[in-house]
């Protein structure tokens, strides 16, 4: 078994971090902490090879077993300490999401913690943006435990951090989602990241994420901010590499090092949610000017309140406004108060719009704003007030400061209280300290004000002191403030303590004096070495081991030989610089002057810019005449001090300043792509958005002209189907008409006496009779035939077959009987069957038996029995069949 321990160690670092035995990796991740640790820096070839081979870490801190993950996330650590920026940028994008899955909800705390570490060390040692991003996705991860301790790592690097260093943007809007999950858990971890959010940006972070949370969850956070409302600001607990690289370089240049917190602390912090530009002259009324001019305060009321309808988006595009300002200005003067808190409106509406933008347009509209703030009533001047404050906004205290000392002048109180009240607002506001000349002249304004008979303008200028003072700080403000008694002092000092400001006033930093030119030296000294000791030493002693050479050169003595360089002294015109630490004796024989040197007393040391550095085969103590000075021999034997080591040149000074400027421009070139690169992303994301918006309509339309065809394809079937029904319901009509004429030839007696009497009294009697050669049995049988021969139409109901049996046995010849027939048959349908007295005058007309005309009496009732029959019978079958609703 130890055998086999020995092996295991002798293998290199990767192999053992994918051994298959669990025991091998953790003692392999335990050497390679080791070795992390005792490595002196990034470009050691143990952390190299780490660096290069970056995939290797997933597996170590995904470890199955949770004894070796402990290890591998402390092995990370250490990487990360040692290999700094390199080693952050190759590895984070396979371990971070790992990371969140399996190392954070570890059961182990040494191993949780380790996680967190080691994601608190990929930001301290890059940035804190590309560590986010990569656990934003976690947070919709199916497994509750894993977004719980996410939640709980994100409110861990916040706490350290701060907002300031990490942006909070994206989880806060984030957070609405976290919110809506079914754990508990989940929630309460989230109920903790919110309240972190808190202590850093208070009431600014609710619009981002606020309205979209329930209003339960909206009181619960209520009560938690309640506990955390009065604490004080937090601090940021931790720094990024680059921060503590900026704070030592400002305490080396001679500040006391916590400058650079309190700059941090005073970096604001853009909460505001990101707004699409709006092009709002499309919604401005095209008759806006004619109606503005109207005689009438209405009218230019509501033309200015479709404006301000129009203006009413978060962010507006750029482009000429310089006419809409100047009817805002003019309407600054308009009689009607209403028309004026519109246009004020509209104008702070624009103003936020545009931003910094709207700089441009402030001299147009801020004179005729303040002037207005004359008005008494108090909504008018909310109003204007909150319309400046929206163009101190898009501008500078520098800019608007001019303007707002002259109304400090106003003849007119109001004016003058307004105006002030509106300066103690643009100075809590601004995040630029005013300079002295400008100090001066707010505190010259005030003091006037100081004097006025009314206590409301007494307290407005106390207060412009007060503020101004919280800014400046007591160095600066106590010369102003001297010469007022103690009263006003109390007054001011209460405004000072109550006073909330963003900007801080700090003295530049003194520049350091000029560091003392130094010597060249041929070697610069080793790290750890001390100089040696400062005692002469004898010309003849034997040169020292390199290694015992001094740590700093002395002294440069001039000289203008001009073969000094060939023995390794520079090129510069000095001589090399003495290591003998002492004086030579003068004639001592070992250096004869050169006829062509002369012999010049050194300049004062300030006159001689630092020389460049010394080449390292530089003259030692003994190699050469040259090592020795060759000015004059001073009377003090003792040595010259040590200078320090040297700093940069003017060359390298001009090419430091020329690689600094460089860097600048490039920096703004990557920052002006990068805003390119934003604003391309989205018109891409809009274009995206407007393709979705098309696509969705196209389809919406496609379905409803399917649907429509459906429609019209149904009520095609439906018609034809209506259509068939129809024609088999008028067949059916026509077989039931033709059935009761059947039905009514069938049953029907035949009219036979009162035919012969009618045609008896239509011929003249019966000697037409025996003239026709016809008897009495032949005009029955014509009868009978005619009746038997003649069609009935299907469109009657049995009551015109009379007129059938009369037309066909009178041969067409009595119009005059058809006519009285016809008059006949209408009657009796209209009695039922019943004969008129009309009828009855026909059986009179000839010259017929009693007999003959009493069996036509009997045949006509019989006849209208009949009818009446076949009437009821055909109601009975049209209720059947239906016919009757077919027919209406």
């Amino acid at each position: 078994m130890g055998d086999q321990e020995e092996d295991f160690s002798s293998l290199p670092l990767p192999d053992r971090f994918a051994h298959k035995n669990w025991k091998v990796r953790k003692e392999g991740y335990e050497a390679a902490a080791k070795e992390f640790s005792l490595a002196a820096s990034e470009s050691d070839p143990v952390v190299r090879q780490f660096i290069n081979d970056s995939g290797i870490w997933k597996g170590v801190v995904g470890d199955s077993n949770v004894a070796a993950q402990q290890e591998g996330l402390g092995a990370l650590c250490a990487f990360l300490d040692i290999a700094g920026a390199a080693g952050s940028t190759r590895t984070r994008n396979v371990t971070i999401a790992t990371i969140a899955e399996k190392g954070l909800p570890s059961t182990r705390p040494a191993a949780k913690q380790k996680a967190v570490e080691a994601l608190m060390l990929y930001i301290e040692t890059d940035k804190p943006d590309p560590v986010i991003e990569e656990l934003l996705p976690i947070l919709s991860h199916k497994q509750p435990k894993v977004i719980a301790a996410t939640l709980d790592a994100l409110t861990q690097i916040y706490h350290a951090y701060g907002c300031k260093t990490v942006e909070p943007k994206p989880v806060l809007k984030a957070l609405p989602k976290v919110y809506g999950h079914a754990d508990k858990n989940v929630r309460a971890k989230a109920q903790e990241l919110t309240v972190e959010f808190y202590r850093w940006l208070k009431e600014a972070m609710k619009p981002l994420f606020w309205n979209d949370l329930k209003p339960v969850q909206q009181q619960d956070l209520d009560k938690l901010f309640e506990k955390v409302k009065d604490e004080p600001p937090p601090k940021q607990e931790r720094l990024l590499r680059s921060q503590q690289a900026a704070k030592e370089s400002a305490a080396a240049a001679g500040g006391d090092g916590d400058e650079y917190g309190e700059e941090e602390e005073e970096a604001a912090i853009d909460l505001e949610p990101e707004y699409e530009a709006v092009d709002v002259f499309p919604k401005i009324p095209k008759d806006y000017n004619e109606r503005l001019a109207s005689s009438k305060w209405k009218d230019r009321k509501e033309a200015l309140e479709e404006v301000q309808k129009a203006l009413n988006h978060p962010r507006i595009a750029e482009g000429p406004f310089d006419e809409l300002l100047r009817g805002f200005a003019k309407s600054m003067k308009d009689a009607n108060i209403a028309v004026v808190s519109t246009a004020a409106n509209c104008v702070e509406l624009l103003a936020k719009g545009l931003r910094k933008s709207f700089a441009k347009y402030r001299s147009v509209i801020m004179n005729p704003m303040m002037e207005r703030l004359k008005e008494k009533k108090q909504s008018v001047t909310d109003a204007i007030g909150g319309a400046l404050d929206a163009v101190f906004a898009s501008t500078s205290l520098q800019e608007c400061l001019e303007e707002i000392l002259e109304f400090l002048k106003h003849k007119n109180p109001q004016v003058k209280l307004e105006s002030t009240r509106f300066l103690v607002r643009c100075l809590k506001t601004t995040r630029e300290a005013p300079s002295a000349a400008e100090v001066k002249t707010i505190s010259d304004a005030a003091i006037k004000l100081l004097t006025e008979s009314q206590e409301v303008q007494r307290s407005a200028g106390a207060e412009v002191l007060g503020t101004l003072w919280k800014i400046m700080g007591d160095r600066i403000m106590n010369a102003h403030l001297d010469g007022l008694d103690e009263i006003r002092k109390s007054k001011i000092k209460e405004f000072y303590e109550a006073a909330e400001v963003k900007a801080k006033f700090k003295p530049k930093a003194a520049a350091p004096p000029p560091k003392p030119a130094a010597a060249p030296a041929g070697k610069r000294p080793a790290p750890g070495k001390r100089p040696p000791a400062k005692k002469p030493a004898p010309v003849a002693a034997a040169a020292p081991p390199p290694q015992e050479e001094p740590a700093a050169p002395l002294a440069p003595k001039p000289t203008s030989r001009p073969g000094a360089s060939k023995l390794g002294a520079p090129k510069t015109g000095l001589a090399a610089p003495s290591r003998l630490g002492g004086l030579k004796k003068p004639g001592s024989g070992l250096a004869a002057p050169s006829p062509r040197r002369p012999v010049a007393s050194p300049p004062p040391e300030e006159e001689f810019a630092p020389p460049p550095a010394q080449p390292k085969l530089g003259l030692t103590p003994g190699r050469g005449l040259a090592g020795r000075p060759l000015g004059k021999p001073m009377a003090e034997p003792a040595p010259a001090p040590v200078a320090a080591p040297t700093g940069l040149s003017l060359v390298e000074r001009a090419e430091l300043d020329e690689l600094r400027a460089e860097v600048e421009r490039l920096r703004r070139q990557n920052e002006e792509v990068r805003a390119e690169r934003t604003k391309l992303t989205s018109q891409i994301h809009e274009l995206q958005n407007q393709n979705a918006q098309l696509i969705e309509d196209h389809t919406r339309d496609v379905l409803s002209i399917k649907a429509k065809e459906t429609q019209l394809v149904r009520a095609r079937s439906d018609y034809e189907a209506a259509e068939q029904t129809v024609q088999n319901q008028r067949r059916e009509n026509d077989r039931l008409k033709r059935e009761l004429s059947r039905q009514v030839r069938a049953t029907s007696p035949p009219p036979t006496d009162l035919s012969e009497q009618i045609y008896a009294d239509s011929t003249g009697g019966p000697g037409r009779f025996g003239d026709s050669g016809y008897g009495s049995t032949g005009l029955h049988g014509a009868r009978n035939r005619s009746i038997v021969s003649q069609p009935t139409s299907p469109g009657l109901e049995g009551k015109e077959n009379f007129d059938s049996l009369s037309g066909s046995a009178l041969g067409g010849k009595l119009s005059p009987l058809r006519v009285g027939a016809g008059s006949s048959k209408s009657s009796i349908s209209s009695r039922g069957g019943r004969a008129s007295p009309a009828e009855s005058g026909i059986s009179g007309f000839g010259s017929l038996g009693g007999s003959q005309a009493n069996n036509g009496a009997e045949s006509w009732k019989r006849a209208a029995e009949v009818t009446q029959n076949l009437k009821q019978r055909i109601e009975m079958m049209k209720a059947k069949q239906g016919l009757g609703r077919l027919q209406q």
